[in-house]
């Protein structure tokens, strides 16, 4: 069975003043593929919103979107997984991937990537972020091919977010994931809205989004991972 992968991040940046990052993708089976894709079309039409969803234009009058979004994913065959990472400030502090932010990036898609079953064949998909996309993709797949014995990766392909209603819902959960856990260690200010969304998210994934999943959950899963700090 082939299955799609589109992989989104969060604060995956190395100075943009959050001490979290949220790495993860939605999996789609290909036979399923189309199906989904105009189902989710549908109920954003059945809102009246026809532009791309982001977590960054996240608004109250479209609430009622995102808590179909959340229905519509888990009564599907959809599958979400992400690595959250909390204090990545450490990551400087420690000797992880060479003590470079990028390559602990890159490790980090490796994981997600790695933990998957090799019963099935993947197409992975990445969002498009800027001019070293090409780059990027290369690292993974030297990186994969470097340290896995099977490869069930058949492609690895740059697509821009607006293009794929996959990116969407993969965006809004793990924006949702990173906010969560952004007000534990960032302090952030309450924003009613975005609580009411993600205590939505929460009741019916089972778990607290800023505290993980357990790691067996196939559904809807969270790595929560925290840098050690080393003893000098």
């Amino acid at each position: 069975m082939i299955k799609y992968i589109f992989i989104d991040e969060s604060c995956h940046l190395e100075k943009d003043r959050a001490s979290v990052m949220c790495i993860g993708f939605i999996k789609v089976q290909e036979n399923a593929y189309e199906q989904i894709k105009q189902d989710l079309t549908a109920v954003k039409r059945a809102h009246r919103v026809f532009e791309e969803v982001k977590w960054s234009g996240f608004s109250k009058s479209r609430l009622p979107l995102y808590k179909d979004f959340v229905d519509y994913f888990f009564s599907s065959s959809l599958e979400f997984k992400c690595i959250l990472v909390k204090y990545k400030e450490r990551l400087k502090e420690i000797d992880l991937s060479r003590g470079s932010h990028e390559n602990f990036y890159y490790k980090m898609i490796e994981f997600l990537l790695a933990s998957n079953s090799f019963k099935n064949e993947y197409k992975v998909f990445l969002d498009v972020i800027n001019s070293r996309g090409r780059d990027r993709i290369n690292k993974i797949r030297e990186s994969l091919t470097a340290n896995l014995n099977n490869q069930p990766f058949l492609s690895f392909q740059h697509l821009h977010s607006h293009h794929n209603i996959f990116f969407e819902i993969a965006d809004l959960f793990i924006g949702a994931i990173a906010y969560s856990a952004r007000k534990q260690v960032d302090g952030l200010p309450q924003n009613l809205v975005k609580n009411e969304f993600i205590s939505y998210l929460e009741k019916a994934s089972g778990y607290s989004l800023s505290e993980g999943t357990e790691l067996w959950e196939t559904k809807f899963n969270i790595i929560d991972h925290q840098p050690k700090q080393r003893q000098q």
